[in-house]
């Protein structure tokens, strides 16, 4: 059994241990004790320095603690070796999981929402919460309030107790026998065996970045301390930029974004529209090209077509318009077909094509008026060509 130095002092950052275990070719280290976390409960493993050697991974294998190291190591069993933890690596998780739990105690306590499931990342973090929906003037409000709780400085305590006569906790435990409990004074007491910092001042500004709905539930992301400054110099940093590309000052971007995306979005109907217009054009000079059948009924093949079958509806409609007529589109590059059929052309374009596709193994649908589908390979386009009457 590997003895948890973390589980008592969170703080420690150097000691030293005996090897009880070398293995998968040195590359795996079992000590007597360590200060080094696992993955464990959501909260990423620690990494650093066994006698110089980088410790990469740390794995919580039941009642042992595995370093994984980058390199094999020179250690044998009964060796003393000293280990150094990454300590900016292991302060940012310590800031991280006592905001969480901060979060969490808030958003129990003062809203009824519990929390659901948490995820510790490299960059960002998120708590899932059971509320249907929360409005972006109740998040700002939500972290103005964890911020007040952090800066108020209450102690953050571990000790142990045991399950059955544990009380007081913010969500019951599954476990038995004797819990780590970490206490948050005056706010919230939770199971858990991850690192913590001593006081709540310690976690620094926690930013709510964004929320979201997930599952039934909402999902905070959020971030702490000395990340949660890097993420908005950052941001900050963004903005300016932006600012500068418009002329304008930070504040004024939003109100300019606007007008530039109701320029977007008139561009985009002009441009629309001018390919409607192309389409009109080049559908009138299919239209006259195209013989007329005994029935009265032109067929019009338009192939090869570049691109997605459906980007050829805008012409398809307008043919369809025109008069009584059939119009079939072959995309190769797409492997791709639509059939188009008017209404006095006496074709159910839908019935007609899933047939012709299933028979090369293809497969798709559509209305009476018009329908699309794939076939497995290129080549089988002018199959289906066929077999719907056409000349590809």
């Amino acid at each position: 059994m590997t003895e948890r130095i973390y589980y008592h002092d969170a703080q420690a950052v150097r000691f030293s241990a005996s090897v009880v275990a070398v293995e998968n070719h040195g590359l795996h280290v079992v000590l007597d004790r360590t200060a080094f976390y696992p993955t464990s409960g959501g909260q990423p493993h620690d990494t650093g320095q066994l006698h110089g050697i980088r410790v990469i991974d740390v794995i919580d294998d039941e009642q042992r603690i595995v370093h994984v190291c980058a390199d094999a190591v020179p250690f044998a069993v009964g060796d003393t070796v000293d280990g150094q933890i990454d300590w900016a690596r292991r302060f940012h998780h310590m800031q991280q999981h006592s905001g969480q739990h901060l979060l969490s105690a808030l958003l129990a306590d003062a809203y009824g929402w519990p929390t659901v499931s948490v995820h510790f990342g490299d960059e960002s973090n998120t708590v899932d919460v059971a509320a249907a929906a929360i409005d972006p003037a109740m998040v700002e409000e939500i972290e103005s309030r964890v911020n007040l709780l952090a800066v108020e400085n209450h102690e953050i305590r571990v000790s142990f107790e045991d399950a059955a006569t544990a009380e007081g906790l913010r969500k019951a435990s599954d476990r038995e026998g004797m819990l780590r409990i970490v206490t948050i004074d005056g706010v919230d007491k939770s199971a858990c065996g991850g690192t913590h910092v001593s006081h709540t001042g310690a976690i620094g500004a926690i930013l709510l970045r964004r929320v979201e709905k997930t599952k039934g539930n909402t999902r905070l992301e959020f971030i702490c301390g000395q990340r949660a400054l890097a993420r908005a110099r950052r941001d900050a940093m963004l903005l300016t930029t932006t600012a500068r590309l418009f002329t304008a000052a930070p504040d004024d971007v939003p109100a300019l974004v606007e007008v530039q995306q109701r320029r977007v979005s008139d561009l985009e109907r002009e441009r629309k529209g001018l390919l409607a217009d192309l389409a009109g054009f080049r559908a009138r000079d299919y239209w006259e090209r195209a013989a007329v059948g005994e029935s009265g009924v032109r067929r019009i093949v338009l192939a090869p077509f570049d691109g997605p079958v459906k980007d050829a509806e805008p012409m398809v409609q307008a043919l369809l318009a025109m008069g009584p007529c059939t119009v079939l589109v072959l995309s190769p590059s797409a492997q791709s077909v639509m059939l188009g059929a008017s209404d006095g052309s006496g074709v159910d374009a839908g019935q007609t094509l899933r047939p012709a596709l299933q028979a090369v193994g293809g497969r798709g649908g559509g209305s009476p008026r018009l329908a699309q589908g794939s076939v497995p390979d290129t080549f089988q386009l002018d199959a289906v060509a066929r077999a719907l009457g056409f000349s590809a």
